[in-house]
């Protein structure tokens, strides 16, 4: 269960004013369909973050119990530092509609839009931390759709609404304490 809601929470703040989550508002607006949207959300985020969650897993199991303590520490650090810089998405991402269908669109542009982004590599990082698969893309597909389906149904009235440096603050701050928390060792302790 720890997984799980850690996974959720991390990537529902991460996601906040991430380039998907920009990208979501920007089909809303020019589609204006929230429910292929939002099932292509869900899509590209189930295959992309159970392929993240696989890599992550497959990196725990090649290194060593030491250097993957390091590694998952050092990486929430700049995962940390990383939210701190904001995402911006060029227009073209969403241009293919007419060819893929407002659903085909989205699956491409989202699954074409998250690899490399934050919440993949804290897919990653996270299952590779956890030992836990399931719990770990549950969790982080859960948090992508509770950043992503508001925006997609109520878009600009949030954006006008929320601080993104504050959310983004928080955000680094919860990825900065993972790691420390993964480099002391205390992970252990709960």
């Amino acid at each position: 269960m720890e997984a799980f809601l850690i996974s959720a929470g991390v990537v529902a703040l991460g996601e906040m004013g991430d380039k998907t989550q920009l990208l979501a508002l920007l089909l809303a607006t020019r589609f204006k369909r929230p429910v292929p949207i939002i099932a292509g959300i869900l899509v590209a985020t189930l295959i992309n973050h159970s392929a993240a969650g696989a890599f992550g897993a497959w990196i725990a199991a090649q290194l060593g119990p030491s250097l993957l303590r390091w590694v998952i520490g050092i990486g929430f650090i700049a995962m940390a530092g990383w939210m701190l810089v904001p995402d911006r998405i060029e227009d073209d991402a969403a241009q293919a509609a007419p060819r893929y269908g407002v659903f085909g669109t989205t699956v491409l542009a989202f699954f074409l839009a998250e690899m490399g982004d934050k919440t993949q590599l804290a897919t990653v990082a996270l299952a590779a931390r956890f030992h836990d698969l399931v719990p770990v893309v549950a969790g982080t597909t859960l948090g992508m759709m509770l950043a992503d389906v508001p925006a997609v149904l109520l878009g600009e009235r949030i954006a006008r609404k929320v601080s993104l440096p504050w959310v983004h603050g928080i955000a680094a701050a919860l990825f900065a304490a993972l790691g420390l928390v993964t480099l002391l060792g205390l992970d252990r302790l709960f």
